[in-house]
């Protein structure tokens, strides 16, 4: 795995760089936002760990950088700002996970991992719709209405779970082992977030809604109002 860390503290950085390459992964460094933005923009990396607080330009300015840049590389926020509002500011701006420091490797590790991992190849379905909106996941495009649709990997990975299961309630616990990885809560409403601005993506601009929650029940996508 190719990761890029972009963080400003020296010490971290290196305990953080010193762990991925004895894990066997390729890890580069980068001190600043700036430099983050221009070495992400030379390489391809698998997944981006990125420092909300840094120097020149910050964390989620070098997110909203690249996403507009159409780079799709997942994206791990570290930042000692846990309140849930920092978290909600990360995941908008277009991070895929967040972490607040300090964090165990073990974690961090097991987050990135999963950030990368993809499902099965073996599968035959390279498509899904439901009503007017269409999935490829061979060109990672979504359309509604023959409108394209531009989501971050996070939540092409949820529309891409919840048009597989369409017209079923897909729970919390479904979501979060499937499109997260996470095989625990981890208390956090990334799911929430996630969900809030898939609906924005796919319904708002749209007579029909297709995204519905399913109250004390989980959430569900479907072409009929439930």
């Amino acid at each position: 795995m190719r990761v890029l860390v972009i963080e400003d503290d020296r010490e971290a950085a290196g305990f953080l760089l010193k762990a991925l390459k004895e894990s066997g992964h390729f890890a580069e460094h980068a001190s600043d936002g700036e430099a983050g933005l221009e070495v992400a923009g030379e390489a391809r990396f698998d997944v981006l760990i990125i420092d909300r607080m840094l120097p020149r330009r910050d964390g989620l300015s070098v997110i909203e950088s690249l996403r507009k840049q159409g780079d799709r590389t997942p994206v791990l926020i570290l930042s000692a700002l846990g309140e849930v509002d920092d978290r909600v500011k990360g995941l908008r701006a277009g991070s895929d996970d967040y972490l607040t420091k300090p964090y165990s490797y073990s974690e961090l590790l097991a987050r990135i991992e999963a950030l990368t991992r993809r499902g099965s190849s073996s599968e035959a379905v390279t498509s899904y719709s439901v009503g007017d909106l269409v999935l490829d996941r061979l060109s990672h495009r979504v359309t509604r209405a023959g409108e394209s649709i531009v989501l971050q990997p996070r939540e092409f990975r949820l529309l891409e779970f919840l048009m597989k299961h369409a017209g079923q309630v897909v729970t919390r616990t479904m979501l979060l082992e499937h499109v997260w990885d996470y095989h625990f809560d981890p208390q956090t409403n990334v799911i929430d977030v996630h969900i809030s601005r898939l609906r924005a993506k796919i319904d708002k601009s749209f007579t029909v809604p297709l995204l519905h929650t399913v109250r004390g029940a989980g959430y569900m996508i479907s072409d009929g109002a439930r």
